[in-house]
């Protein structure tokens, strides 16, 4: 099978102005094709940059000539010809071979770019798709913040290199131009706006949202070292007929009605964005306050419009009626959790305390829990019964404790292991893991899965029998395997839906 052909448009120059397919396509690529001059620097290169990967086959596409004469016998476009036809089979060949290969464009491929040439030769032949990109014309308008047209009006594009009198007339004719490819045409792009009669509303571009951007009245330029990448903008009549009314004198606005305040249990799953469902997302956008222990709330990217208000981890009843109290004066309080705010979490503080706020609605949106991360990481070790505890004696006694551990143990049940070891617990662990010997075989797969979602991820499996409490903390998570609990050759641990 043949590879696929992409053109791809860059847009102008930012590199943030590349589209997101763009963006995927260039990093998924095997191959990335881009133009450049004869002294071999590629605009298109150095915007696609920052999305492409080690490995990738590079092909250079370097003009033979651009604005120089030729000895060709074709002269300046059989020169072109010949060009275009060798990097047609130069691309070809990776096609031929099955190879993805992506053509990069500055602006948008087809608005007067050079991958229309590798199109007109390859699209026939090969599975093709061409991406569009924002064109130089939109980024001037949007750097100049003024409207290209409206309403019924008309915008021309022209070539800088059009006959000066064909320049003029066209010019005169339209409501508002764009003319591309200044450069050497530059004094005569200028002499024709001024031909026209339109030289006072034109408008000087050059680099549009790139290094060096420069913006300036079109008669105002000086012709020496005027890049191609300029323009000329003509832009909308209507705009340049608008003259603001003077503003009206205030009028006191009504005083606000108190506004509903509302507090939002979210779950922000194990670690990152990633992690985040789709309503939790929308939870903590429109929040006005963020409540939480101080490294959770540290998770959420930082909004200027929004309050953090960061706690320590041994305060969750005050935690909760603060946020309670927010919403009470009308604030948008998101109180937010690692995992699911359900299991282990702030649900359950905040519902308590909500018994002395009866006007404050509470809502809770879930999130992925440690043990499904976990997991799902290791296989499907939860695949069948199970049960989750957490070792934690803080709130419970330790005799609670042991007595749920044996019981599940007795029960043949797989258990997730929350809490299993802190700094100042350290000796539950060795008690927990021998309680489950009582009941399980030494060979019993066990999964810890630590700081799983972030940089430091690592899953381990071990038997229960091996199982080393000093290589497990406070960001662990582990899963006791059941009777019927395997481990794979590969190392995936599962535990079967049909038991004996």
């Amino acid at each position: 099978m043949s590879g696929r052909l992409y053109g791809v448009g860059l847009g102008p120059g930012d590199p943030e102005l590349v589209t997101v397919k763009t963006a995927r396509l260039i990093g998924e690529a095997d191959v990335v094709a881009y133009h450049a001059a004869r002294h071999g620097r590629s605009i298109a290169r150095s915007i696609a940059l920052p999305y492409m990967r080690e490995g990738q086959v590079e092909e250079l596409l370097q003009y033979p000539v651009t604005t120089e004469t030729t000895d060709h016998p074709g002269g300046y476009q059989g020169a072109l010809d010949d060009f275009y036809a060798g990097c047609a089979a130069r691309l070809a060949a990776h096609l031929d071979a099955g190879r993805t290969v992506v053509v990069l464009s500055e602006g948008d491929p087809l608005f007067y770019g050079s991958y229309m040439h590798m199109h007109k030769r390859l699209a026939h032949r090969y599975p093709t798709e061409v991406v569009p990109g924002v064109t130089s014309v939109s980024a001037a308008s949007a750097v100049l913040g003024r409207p290209l047209v409206e309403r019924d009006e008309v915008l021309t594009v022209l070539p800088g290199t059009l006959p000066g009198e064909a320049l003029a007339e066209r010019l005169r004719g339209t409501d508002s131009a764009a003319v591309m490819k200044l450069g050497r045409s530059f004094t005569k792009v200028r002499d024709a706006f001024a031909e026209a009669g339109r030289l006072d509303d034109a408008w000087y571009v050059e680099r549009a949202t790139m290094g060096g951007e420069r913006v300036a009245p079109l008669k105002d330029v000086d012709p020496e070292g005027v890049p191609y990448f300029s323009l000329a903008l003509l832009s909308s009549p209507a705009e340049r007929a608008f003259v603001p009314e003077p503003a009206p004198e205030p009028v006191p606005e009504p005083a606000p009605a108190a506004a509903a305040g509302e507090v939002v249990v979210v779950g922000l799953g194990p670690a990152g964005r990633p992690w985040l469902t789709p309503e939790a997302q929308e939870a903590l956008a429109t929040a006005t306050d963020l409540v939480g222990y101080g490294p959770y709330v540290d998770r959420v990217e930082p909004n200027p419009r929004q309050r953090r208000h960061r706690t320590d981890n041994r305060v969750e009843a005050e935690r909760a009626r603060h946020a309670l109290e927010l919403a009470g004066e009308g604030r948008r309080v998101a109180v937010v959790s690692s995992g699911d705010p359900g299991v282990f979490a702030m649900a359950s503080a905040v519902l308590e305390a909500a018994a002395d706020f009866p006007d404050v609605p509470v809502r809770v949106v879930p999130g992925l829990t440690a043990a499904q991360v976990v997991a799902a990481r290791a296989g499907a070790p939860l695949g069948h019964d199970h049960c989750v505890i957490s070792l934690s004696d803080i709130l419970k006694p330790w005799e609670v404790v042991a007595e749920r551990l044996s019981a599940a143990a007795r029960a043949d049940l797989v258990l997730a292991i929350y809490n299993p070891a802190s700094r100042s617990r350290t000796w539950q662990l060795p008690a927990a893991r021998d309680l489950l010997l009582e009941h399980r075989d030494p060979g019993t797969p066990v999964v810890i899965g630590r700081a799983v979602g972030g940089p430091d991820e690592s899953v381990t499996v071990t038997s229960l029998g091996e199982l080393d409490p000093a290589a497990v903390d406070m960001r662990c998570l582990l899963i006791v395997g059941s009777s019927t609990t395997r481990v794979t050759g590969a190392g995936v641990v599962y535990t079967p839906r049909r038991y004996p």
